[in-house]
C-alpha cells in the first residue's frame, strides 16, 4: 500500500503554482550558471590573451589567440569527472542538493576569476591560477545540466516533457544573452580601453549577487518526484554509477554523439563569432556585441519551439531536421558575416542560432527517457559532458586554426556540416521513447517492500 502510495504520489501532475516553482528553478539556475560559463568564454575572445599571456600575445597574437580559446576546452576535459561525481550523489541523495551546490561552487570560482592578478603583476602564476579555477567552472559545469534537466523533465506531465525539458535548455541562450549584454554594456558605459584595463573583471565580479538570487529560488524547489519514489527501494543499487556502465554503455555514447554538433555551433556563438567579426573583419566591437546579443533570442525561442514541437512530432524526428537545418545554413551564413556589415552580421546568426533550437529543445527529455530512474543523473550528466568535449570543448580553437591555414571562414561551415552529419547519425541510432514511464519500475518496488 505504501508503494502505491508513493508511485501515485511521485506520477500525481503539480499544481500551476508549483509547476511555476520547478520551471523557474531549473531555468535560473541554468541560466546563472551558464553566464558565469560564457563570461569566461566572452574574455577569453577579448581579453584573456594580452592580459594572461603577455609575452606570447607579443610576439605572436595568432598562437595566443588560439590558446586562449584552449583555456575554454581545458575546462570541459573535466565536465565529466563534475558528471561522474554529481550523477552519483544525484543518484544517491537527491537532484536538488546537487543543484544547489553546483550553483554555488560555479559562483565562487567565477568570482575568484574576476579577482586574479594579470601576468604583468604576478608572472605565470597568473594563467595557472586562470587554468585551476577554469577547472573548478568545468567541474561544476559537469553536473550541473543533468540535475536541472531531470527536475524539470521528472516533474512534467508526460504529454508535455518535451516542452518542460526546454526550460533548463533555455537557460544556456539565456545565460549567453545576459553574458554578451552585461559585456556590451560595460564596454559602452566606460569604453573600449577601460574595459580591457579593468571593466572585464566586473561580469565575473556580478557572478557574487546572481548566485544569492539563483541559490534562494533552487532551495524553493521540490525534489523530484522519481527520487522521492527511488527512496522508498531499501534494495536500491549502490553504485549507480557501475551499473549505468555495465548496462548502457550505448546510451551514454550516442548521447555523447548527438550533443556534439549543438555544442561545437553553440560554442561558436557565443566565443568565437563576435571576437571574429571585430578583430579579423575590424568590425566596432559594441555593435558586433549587441547583434550577437539580439541574434541570441533567435536560439531562445527556437529553444522552446524545439521542446514543445518535440511532444509532438517526437524527440528523434526533432532532432533530425534540426541538424539539416544547421548543415544547410552552416557555409552561407560566413558569407553574411564577411561582408562586415552588422545588420548582415545579425541576420545570419539569427539564422544560425534558430537552427540550434530544434536539436537542443528536446534534449532533456530524449535524454532522460532513453536512461533508467536509478542511473538516470548519470546517464545524463555524463552522457551530455562527453559530448561537450567531442563538440564545444575546442570549437573556438578549431575554427581559428581553419581560418589561420585556410583563409577561408567558410571551412569553419565545413566543419559544422561534419559535425551535424555525425550528430544525426548518432540520433538516428536512438530508438523513439516517447512517452515511456520515467518512474521506478514497480515491479522492483514491489519487491523491494
Amino acid at each position: 500500500m505504501a508503494t502505491s502510495d508513493a508511485t501515485a504520489s511521485a506520477s500525481a501532475p503539480l499544481n500551476g503554482r508549483e509547476r511555476r516553482k520547478v520551471l523557474a528553478g531549473t531555468m535560473v539556475g541554468t541560466t546563472i550558471e551558464w553566464y558565469d560559463f560564457f563570461i569566461y568564454a566572452q574574455a577569453a575572445g577579448l581579453v584573456l590573451a594580452p592580459l594572461f599571456l603577455e609575452p606570447m600575445a607579443q610576439s605572436n597574437p595568432g598562437l595566443a589567440q588560439i590558446l586562449s580559446f584552449a583555456t575554454i576546452g581545458i575546462s570541459f576535459l573535466f565536465r565529466p569527472l563534475g558528471a561522474i561525481v554529481a550523477g552519483h550523489l544525484g543518484d544517491k541523495i537527491g537532484r536538488k542538493k546537487v543543484l544547489v551546490a553546483t550553483l554555488v561552487m560555479m559562483g565562487i570560482a567565477t568570482c575568484l576569476i574576476g579577482l586574479l592578478p594579470t601576468y604583468a603583476q604576478i608572472g605565470i602564476a597568473a594563467p595557472v591560477l586562470l587554468i585551476a579555477l577554469r577547472i573548478l567552472q568545468g567541474f561544476s559545469a559537469g553536473g550541473e545540466w543533468g540535475g536541472a534537466a531531470l527536475m524539470s523533465v521528472e516533474h512534467a506531465p508526460v504529454n508535455k516533457r518535451g516542452f518542460f525539458g526546454a526550460y533548463p535548455q533555455i537557460g544556456v541562450p539565456c545565460g549567453m544573452i545576459l553574458a554578451t549584454f552585461v559585456v556590451w554594456l560595460i564596454t559602452v558605459i566606460i569604453g573600449q580601453d577601460a574595459f580591457l584595463a579593468w571593466g572585464w573583471r566586473i561580469p565575473f565580479l556580478l557572478s557574487f549577487l546572481l548566485i544569492i538570487i539563483g541559490h534562494l529560488i533552487r532551495k524553493s524547489v521540490e525534489e523530484s518526484p522519481v527520487f522521492e519514489l527511488m527512496q522508498k527501494r531499501r534494495a536500491e543499487s549502490s553504485a549507480p554509477l557501475g551499473t549505468l556502465f555495465r548496462n548502457n554503455t550505448r546510451e551514454v555514447v550516442l548521447s555523447a554523439l548527438i550533443f556534439l554538433a549543438n555544442n561545437a555551433a553553440g560554442y561558436l556563438v557565443i566565443a568565437f563569432l563576435a571576437t571574429y567579426a571585430s578583430t579579423a573583419l575590424g568590425m566596432e566591437r559594441g555593435p558586433v556585441l549587441l547583434a550577437t546579443t539580439l541574434a541570441s533570442f533567435g536560439w531562445l525561442v527556437s529553444t522552446l519551439y524545439g521542446g514543445w514541437v518535440s511532444d509532438r512530432w517526437g524527440r528523434v524526428r526533432t532532432f533530425q531536421i534540426g541538424y539539416v537545418l544547421l548543415a544547410v545554413w552552416a557555409v552561407p551564413m560566413w558569407f553574411m558575416v564577411d561582408t562586415g556589415n552588422v545588420l548582415m552580421y545579425f541576420a545570419g546568426v539569427f539564422v544560425f542560432c534558430l537552427t540550434l533550437g530544434l536539436s537542443y529543445g528536446p534534449q532533456s527529455a530524449l535524454y532522460a527517457e532513453m536512461f533508467p530512474a536509478e542511473i538516470r543523473y548519470s546517464g545524463v550528466s555524463i552522457g551530455y559532458a562527453l559530448g561537450a568535449i567531442l563538440g564545444g570543448a575546442f570549437a573556438p580553437m578549431i575554427a581559428q586554426m581553419l581560418l589561420e591555414n585556410t583563409g577561408v571562414s567558410w571551412s569553419i561551415g565545413v566543419y559544422m556540416i561534419v559535425a551535424a552529419a555525425i550528430s544525426f547519425v548518432g540520433v538516428s541510432l536512438v530508438k523513439e521513447k516517447m512517452g515511456v514511464d520515467l518512474h521506478v519500475d514497480d515491479d522492483k518496488v514491489e519487491e523491494a517492500a
